[in-house]
């Protein structure tokens, strides 16, 4: 397995409210998770590191060799469910935490199939070629707009609310979440990210930037040409190919 990433500050901001985690788990099986944190001054980066953390602990106790597709998603969406509660506990016991919370995206690779939980608008996309796919659906009010046709796709770029989002860890005792699964061939990448890389780049736009690069640049790459682009959001992204 193949595993590159990136996170970065951006232009803008102070401090980096995105964490992430990668790694392999035995031969042929990878895993990645990505979360961009909100609230109050600390409170995003102890979102986000604290779903991180649980969620790649809980993967590396739980995981087992053959395990079927649907005991990966019930343990996928198990540790996102113990992420938000550690996180809502948090946010209801410390007033400095109150109201924070996290995006989240986590998957594992595995038999060239990929396993996606996410809630939130962090980004899972699945690279083949010259053709980029999203798979994850932003949960968010300019998506929910778009989907009932009060919307058109170009509309939302620039809505003032297009930052508002529906689903985030730590908001509440239950977390509604979304499974996905993909294959991917063997010439195929699965990417994971957070807004401040889709704020700025849209699918061709990601194209274009990793059409001349190797697998390894395409993190570096993508952040440089978000930070290019204004870059007043933190920026991750990671990369999987078997």
């Amino acid at each position: 397995m193949k595993i590159a990433s990136k996170t970065d500050t951006g232009r803008v901001r102070e401090t980096n409210q995105d964490s992430y985690a990668a790694g392999e788990l035995s031969a042929g099986v990878a895993w990645a998770v990505v979360c961009d944190g909100m609230g109050g001054a600390n409170g995003g980066n102890i979102a986000s590191a604290t779903a991180v953390k649980i969620i790649s602990e809980y993967i590396a106790s739980s995981y087992r060799e053959g395990m079927s597709s649907n005991s990966i998603k019930m343990m996928l969406e198990s540790a996102v469910h113990s992420a938000n509660m550690s996180i809502y506990d948090m946010s209801r016991t410390v007033e400095s935490l109150s109201g924070m919370g996290t995006t989240v995206v986590v998957t594992l690779v595995s038999n060239s199939k990929a396993h996606i939980v996410h809630a939130g608008d962090s980004r899972a996309y699945k690279i083949s070629g010259d053709v980029i796919i999203q798979i994850t659906r932003d949960h968010s009010i300019v998506q929910s707009m778009v989907e009932s046709g009060q919307l058109s796709e170009d509309e939302a770029k620039s809505h003032p609310r297009k930052n508002v989002i529906t689903r985030a860890l730590g908001v509440d005792e239950n977390i509604e979440i979304e499974y996905n699964e993909v294959d991917l061939g063997s010439s195929d990448s699965l990417m994971l990210c957070t807004d401040g890389l889709t704020n700025y780049l849209d699918v061709e736009e990601i194209k274009q930037t990793i059409k001349n690069h190797s697998f390894y640049e395409y993190p570096e790459v993508l952040v440089n040409k978000a930070n290019a682009k204004g870059g007043r959001d933190n920026i991750t992204v990671v990369v999987i190919k078997e």
